[in-house]
C-alpha cells in the first residue's frame, strides 16, 4: 500500500452510489481508477509478470484515461463489478472466455499484496451465505427468528404449523424475470396448506415473523457506525420506498460491538446489516449485506455515509 498511490473503484457503468464515494475522494485529491470487468478488451487492459527478481508482481490496469501501477495501489472499493459475458461468441467460447476474465484479471487483482479492500470479494462471497449468517449471530449473541432451510415439503408444513406466522425469503437475491417480466424475491408469509413437491427442487429458507414495530438499517464503515430506523408497517420495507420514513438512531454499545465482531469474524470492514426492532425494543437479526445499498439513506438522512467510505480508502488502512 502506498499513501500516494491510486484507489481503484471497480463497479458497473452506471452506479450512482459508486459516484458519491468518487466525487467524495476528489475532494481529497486521491486520484481514482474507475473500471468495470465487463470492458475487458478496448475498455480495459491488465497486464502482470511473475518470477521476475525482486520477487513481487509487476504489473498494470489501464482504461482508457487511467493507469494504476500494480504494486502502488492504496486502496480498493470492489462495489458492483460486472463480469463480460460475450453474447457474439458460441456458448462455450463465452463460458471460456468469461472464466479466463475472473481467474485473469481477478487473480491478478487478489495477488495485489498490501491496499485495503472494501471489501475483498472472497471474503464477501464466503459471508453471503444466509445460513452461515445465522450460526454465527446466534454465536454473538443475537436474537435470531427460529429459522429452517429445507427442500422436504414435509418438514417446511410441520414447521410452520409449528411457528403459526411464517415467512419465506429467498436464500441469495439473483435477477430473475418471468415471461420477460423482472420479478424480486420479497419476504412473503407463507402457510403449510402453500407447500407442495415444487419445494424439493431447491432449498427453501422459512423462518418465524418478528412481531416487529420498524426496521433498522446499520451501515458499518471501518470506524464509523450509521443506524438509521425505517418506519413503514410493512413486513418488507422495499416494497415501497415512498411509504418508508426515517430516523437516525444511536445503537445501544452491546449491539455495536456485536455487529463489528460479525464483520471482523468474516473478515470484512464494511457491511449492511438489517435488524427487526419488536414492541419490547429488542433488536432480532435478520440478515448481513456485505456490499448493500447506503446512497439513498444519506439522501434522506443526510449521514456522511460517502465521507466515510472516501476516508477509509484514502487512509488505506481500516483502523
Amino acid at each position: 500500500m502506498t499513501e500516494t498511490g491510486p484507489v481503484l473503484v471497480a463497479t458497473e457503468t452506471d452506479d450512482i452510489t459508486a459516484d458519491m464515494v468518487i466525487a467524495e475522494l476528489n475532494r481529497r485529491d486521491v486520484p481514482v481508477v474507475r473500471f468495470n470487468p465487463a470492458d475487458i478488451a478496448e475498455g480495459l487492459t491488465v497486464s502482470a509478470r511473475f518470477g521476475v527478481r525482486p520477487a513481487r508482481l509487476a504489473g498494470q490496469v489501464r482504461t482508457r484515461s487511467r493507469t494504476a501501477g500494480l504494486p502502488g495501489v492504496r486502496a480498493v472499493y470492489w462495489r458492483r463489478p460486472e463480469w463480460p459475458s460475450y453474447p457474439h461468441l458460441p456458448t462455450d467460447d463465452a463460458r471460456f472466455a468469461a472464466a479466463q476474465v475472473r481467474h485473469g484479471l481477478g487473480g491478478v487483482l487478489f495477488a495485489v499484496e498490501g491496499p485495503l479492500w472494501v471489501n475483498h470479494p472472497l471474503r464477501m462471497a464466503a459471508a453471503d451465505y444466509k445460513p452461515a449468517q445465522l450460526v454465527l449471530a446466534q454465536r454473538l449473541g443475537f436474537r435470531v427468528p427460529p429459522t429452517l432451510v429445507t427442500n422436504d415439503p414435509d418438514e417446511a408444513r410441520e414447521f410452520i404449523r409449528l411457528q403459526g406466522d411464517t415467512i419465506f425469503k429467498t436464500l441469495r437475491w439473483t435477477p430473475y424475470a418471468r415471461d420477460g417480466v423482472p420479478m424480486t424475491g420479497w419476504a412473503d408469509p407463507v402457510t403449510a396448506e402453500e407447500i407442495d413437491n415444487s419445494v424439493r427442487v431447491a432449498p427453501h429458507l422459512f423462518q418465524a415473523r418478528v412481531d416487529k414495530v420498524a426496521d433498522l438499517r446499520v451501515l458499518i464503515v471501518g470506524s464509523h457506525t450509521f443506524a438509521v430506523r425505517i418506519d413503514s408497517g410493512l413486513l418488507d420495507w422495499r416494497r415501497d420506498y415512498s411509504a418508508l420514513t426515517y430516523t437516525v438512531e444511536r445503537l445501544p454499545a452491546r449491539l455495536d460491538r456485536a455487529l463489528r465482531a460479525c464483520l471482523r469474524r468474516l473478515g470484512l470492514v464494511s457491511g449492511s446489516f438489517d435488524l427487526a426492532v419488536d414492541r419490547a425494543g429488542d433488536h432480532w437479526w435478520l440478515e448481513l449485506n456485505p456490499n448493500g445499498q447506503w446512497g439513498w439513506l444519506e439522501g434522506e438522512t443526510g449521514l456522511p455515509m460517502s465521507a466515510a467510505f472516501a476516508g477509509l480508502l484514502a487512509r488505506g488502512d481500516s483502523r
